[in-house]
């Protein structure tokens, strides 16, 4: 799943080696809001890893930017215990359009889900349920 979410780039760390095999960089967003005239702000930490890391260098705090960036999840135990962490990880960083104050809204990137599983091309606003035909009624759809 890659969203985007555009604010204003609030906090830059330093790049983490965390093995010799994985290193990653963090940095922190603020995400402005506006609903029923009340503005909210939201902070946002998300991490750049392995070679996306020097991204990051080309901005500067308080810089607008748009994000791409993919949800990604671990589940762990530790004595008995069940754990879960969230990274949101950016692939992509791009200065924000200066048409407007950065916003903390996030856009689902579905153009992934316009295609059947023949690659053809649905309509965006066709039904993601199994339509049976007459002769496969009584057919399950797996």
């Amino acid at each position: 799943m890659s969203l985007e979410v555009t604010g204003k780039l609030l906090v830059k760390y330093d790049t983490q080696n965390v093995n010799d095999r994985f290193r990653k960089r963090e940095f922190v967003m603020e995400l402005s809001e506006e609903i029923n005239g009340n503005v909210y702000t939201n902070f946002a930490k998300m991490q750049l890893v392995q070679n996306k890391c020097d991204i990051l260098d080309r901005f500067n705090e308080g810089d607008a930017i748009k994000v791409s960036f993919n949800i990604k999840g671990n589940r762990w135990e530790r004595d008995g215990k069940v754990n879960y962490i969230t990274n949101l990880d950016a692939w992509r960083i791009e200065s924000a359009s200066s048409t407007g104050q950065p916003s903390g809204n996030m856009q689902q990137n579905n153009s992934y889900q316009n295609m059947n599983n023949d690659g053809n091309r649905v309509p965006s606003n066709a039904s993601n349920f199994y339509n049976p035909s007459p002769e496969n009624v009584d057919d399950l759809p797996f």
